[in-house]
């Protein structure tokens, strides 16, 4: 036996991998010692052999399987690896895109949660600027409305499996809005329009599904739970009306937060329900 053959344990542990590992590439063919013991059955390595292994770990870290690492070392084809290594480009630019999306949808939430904390009294109407948003919506198919919290639900459950044919991820779910025409809530006789959900990622505003809410003045309330809601749509529109504002567009109740997280019986929200107005 060649005294430089490196034993199996040490080349494990110089290419920071187990023995185990050394014998499962040895059983798959993708890396055969150079000198077996016939006594012991114990494996042997030349140190040329650290470059087949710096190949594997290579091709594993593209998140190869061990099979297709097997087929493009015994192919010695360069077209098949340059065809594999295109294919792997492409599914992490995928992965790379959807963690993206994720992220925002994840950093708007935070940012209800800032909203929720730093947010007026319940019930006291207020005047924000509100800058330019996305929407992805479908119209209502039932007047809520006119239920209880299980026609939400029901509506909300809908929603979300369109959502999710349509290749949002669940996590857009979290901030829901909802909006009424502008004529039903100033007869306070609201009617569910559409159901919506607010998309941050330029990807997302490149669909030619989403929609632009308008950057304005908008007159606010903050309510919390769904039972809250048309009681905060009844000040609201009183307090248009005793400031002289004129409401020009519709009216949208956004979910900022569910705030009774722990809950299972019941969802609890924390909503903030705006019109846009104009000063006359």
């Amino acid at each position: 036996m060649d005294k430089d053959l490196i034993p199996i344990g040490k080349m494990a542990s110089i290419n920071h991998v187990s023995i185990a590992t050394l014998r499962l590439y040895d059983r798959m063919g993708l890396l055969k010692p150079r000198f077996v013991d016939g006594q012991t059955n114990y494996r042997y390595y030349g140190i040329e052999q650290n470059s087949r292994l710096d190949l594997i770990a290579y091709m594993k870290e593209l998140d190869m399987s061990l099979s297709e690492i097997k087929a493009v070392l015994d192919s010695k084809d360069l077209a098949l690896i340059e065809a594999i290594l295109i294919k792997k480009n492409e599914q992490m630019y995928h992965q790379i895109r959807d963690l993206k999306l994720r992220q925002d949808a994840v950093e708007r939430s935070i940012r209800s949660i800032e909203e929720f904390r730093k947010s007026p009294t319940p019930g006291i109407p207020n005047l924000q600027f509100i800058d330019r948003r996305y929407v992805f919506k479908k119209k209502c198919k039932s007047n809520f409305y006119e239920g209880n919290l299980s026609d939400y639900e029901k509506a909300l459950l809908e929603f979300r499996n369109e959502l999710i044919a349509s290749g949002f991820s669940y996590i857009h779910t979290y901030n829901v809005g909802t909006s009424v025409e502008a004529k039903d809530f100033l007869s306070l006789s609201l009617r569910a329009k559409d159901i919506f959900i607010f998309v941050e990622s330029q990807l997302y505003k490149e669909r030619k599904d989403i929609e632009i809410v308008e950057s304005g003045m908008y007159a606010c309330i903050y309510g919390e739970g769904y039972d809250s809601e048309k009681s905060c749509a009844e000040e609201l529109l009183s307090f248009c009306s005793r400031m002289g504002w004129k409401v020009i567009g519709d009216y949208i109740c956004e979910v900022l937060t569910e705030v009774n997280l722990f809950d299972e019986k019941q969802r609890s929200m924390y909503l903030r329900i705006q019109v846009p107005v104009a000063f006359e």
